[in-house]
């Protein structure tokens, strides 16, 4: 490690002012700051010292999306080879799928990190370390079929439109993952819809087996086809068709853990997403007129996109609520509108993407009303207070 540092500082006055390669310093001090911690401190005037920066923040979260990821690449080479009627060993399944995942992540990053170093040099700024976690984002809430062209263009979307033009890491009102998801349902809606969830790519001699269906749980039910609904155990371990790292809501939880631990997520944005989602459901269930409105509450906790979202895009501190009252409701109202749009929409089955950045649009107004609430309250206690002192 000391001769990498060594190799770096060698380097350095390179992209410095003056240098022959000044105009990349903002890409060279990113790469820096990914390796080593930054040597630049406030010098003077009061401030905080806190061990917590950005770095540690984003590779929180990374750590916390791995059970995750590592699940959705072995689920990817589980659902090949169930799907082509081949028996192979863990091993082999989840090769397959490191395999089919890893250039989705590979492109993500490539393609948002070049977009994040042209602006970086465009307007001298640093090049912060939130998309270390939109980069991986990305991949898991996506198909596995997905081009990888496309991967590329809905990144680069992503983070112009959804990043870039606010101002940078920080500044967007938008969650930048689902957005990229947004783009792609929008804009090639014949890949995130239909039997496109598993990687069903054939060798010669092979076929799919006879009844082959890779619809989703979501899919299934928005078809009435409830025969075909996987157990609620499959569903909750995660063995079944879906975006590389959604299907696992226990996946998910060893990550809400992580983020809780740490301080990272917010555990009331998390509940109340939950109990957003439970409400509306028990409120369908007292009408039950189709199989979607009939089934047991708790089954949309495990279905579809609602613990991933819930965990890792609701609890996002840039696009979320922040005040302690508004993260209720925002997080109330994702689960209500989620569960609204699954049900009543039954071409668009997974309303947690469209929930969610319906939220972010209206968070800082919910935090507006409730910071006017707080101020009012107070208005009034000060003048009930007036008034029995001068009483």
């Amino acid at each position: 490690m000391k001769a990498l540092h060594n190799l770096v500082e060698k380097v350095k006055p390179n992209f410095e002012k003056g240098g022959k390669f000044e105009k990349l310093y903002r890409t060279f001090e990113a790469f820096e700051t990914f390796l080593f911690v930054q040597g630049n401190v406030t010098r003077k005037g009061s401030h905080i010292r806190d061990a917590m920066d950005m770095k540690r923040t984003m590779f929180h979260v990374v750590i916390a999306m791995t059970p995750v990821l590592l699940f959705g690449m072995w689920n990817v080479g589980y659902q090949h080879f169930l799907a082509i009627g081949l028996e192979v060993s863990f091993i082999d399944q989840f090769l397959h799928g490191l395999i089919r995942v890893l250039p989705l992540i590979v492109v993500s990053y490539a393609s948002g990190l070049i977009v994040e170093f042209i602006f970086a040099t465009i307007r001298n700024h640093e090049v912060n370390e939130g998309f270390l976690v939109s980069g991986l984002l990305i991949p898991l809430v996506i198909p596995v079929t997905t081009p990888l062209w496309m991967v590329a263009l809905a990144t680069v979307f992503a983070v112009i439109i959804g990043k870039e033009v606010f101002g940078g890491t920080g500044m967007n009102i938008l969650n930048p993952a689902l957005l990229a998801r947004a783009f792609l349902f929008f804009a090639y809606p014949s890949y995130l819809s239909g039997e496109v969830w598993i990687d069903t790519a054939l060798q010669e001699g092979q076929q799919l087996v006879d009844g082959f269906s890779g619809a989703t749980a979501l899919a299934v039910l928005a078809a009435g086809e409830m025969q075909y609904l996987p157990s609620a155990l499959e569903m909750f371990l995660g063995t079944i068709p879906g975006s590389i790292g959604e299907t696992s809501t226990v996946a998910v939880l060893l990550g809400a853990i992580v983020l809780i631990a740490t301080g990272v997520g917010s555990l009331r944005i998390m509940v109340s997403v939950v109990a957003g989602g439970l409400f509306m459901a028990f409120i369908f269930n007292i009408f039950a007129v189709n199989d979607f409105m009939a089934i047991p509450p708790y089954y949309h906790l495990i279905m579809g996109g609602f613990a991933f979202g819930t965990v890792f895009m609701a609890t996002d501190p840039v696009t979320a609520s922040q005040t302690g009252t508004g993260k209720y409701i925002y997080g109330f109202l994702i689960g209500v509108i989620t569960i609204l749009i699954r049900v009543v929409n039954p071409a668009y089955p997974e309303g947690m993407m469209l929930a969610i950045l319906f939220m972010n649009v209206f968070a800082p107004l919910v935090d507006h009303y409730v910071v006017a609430a707080n101020i009012k309250r107070r208005l009034r206690r000060l003048k009930s207070t007036t008034v029995n002192v001068q009483s």
